[in-house]
């Protein structure tokens, strides 16, 4: 496994990350390769634009409002 080395950390962070590990009764070290990898994770796309819909509005979808009819308009001539 890769190791990571992050310099300059805040201290009151660092406290705060220290805090959240211990109220998951995680080590600090364990706690932060949880928060990468659900940070990774969820930024994922979606595969294609049904998962997106599936994703954004869930199975029940949404209510649209109705488009009002487009009446073709008359094609122009070449020489207008």
């Amino acid at each position: 496994m890769a190791s990571l080395i992050i310099r300059n950390l805040d201290a009151a962070l660092k406290e705060r990350l220290r805090l959240r590990a211990a109220g998951h009764g995680r080590s600090m070290e364990e706690e932060v390769r949880v928060i990468l990898r659900d940070a990774v994770e969820d930024s994922e796309a979606p595969d294609n634009l049904a998962d997106l819909a599936l994703e954004l509005f869930g199975e029940q979808g949404v209510e649209l409002e109705p488009h009002p009819p487009a009446w073709p308009r008359p094609v122009p001539g070449l020489g207008e």
